[in-house]
């Protein structure tokens, strides 16, 4: 640990570049990565987790909200079609 973080309290320590990249592999488990991303959002014990999930569950919902419109849009213009009216 470099000696600016040695008096910074634990729940405001920065979050290590290899700690996003273990977070990110957690969270793209199906199931216990959506459950650890809202824990860890609600979580005040370490602010850096907190903050970082909070911006994966975002980015996630945007992602899923763009979907369901695109989704939407396609199927209004019959694209997801199968079959044809002629």
């Amino acid at each position: 640990m470099s000696e600016s973080n040695v008096n910074i309290p634990n729940e405001y320590r920065p979050l290590s570049p290899w700690g996003y990249i273990g977070y990110n592999i957690l969270f793209n488990i199906p199931i216990v990565g959506l459950v650890l991303l809202i824990v860890f959002a609600l979580d005040n014990n370490y602010i850096a987790r907190r903050n970082y999930s909070r911006s994966y569950l975002i980015v996630m919902l945007i992602g899923i909200l763009i979907s369901v419109i695109a989704f939407i849009i396609c199927l209004a213009l019959g694209l997801l079609s199968t079959y044809s009216l002629n």
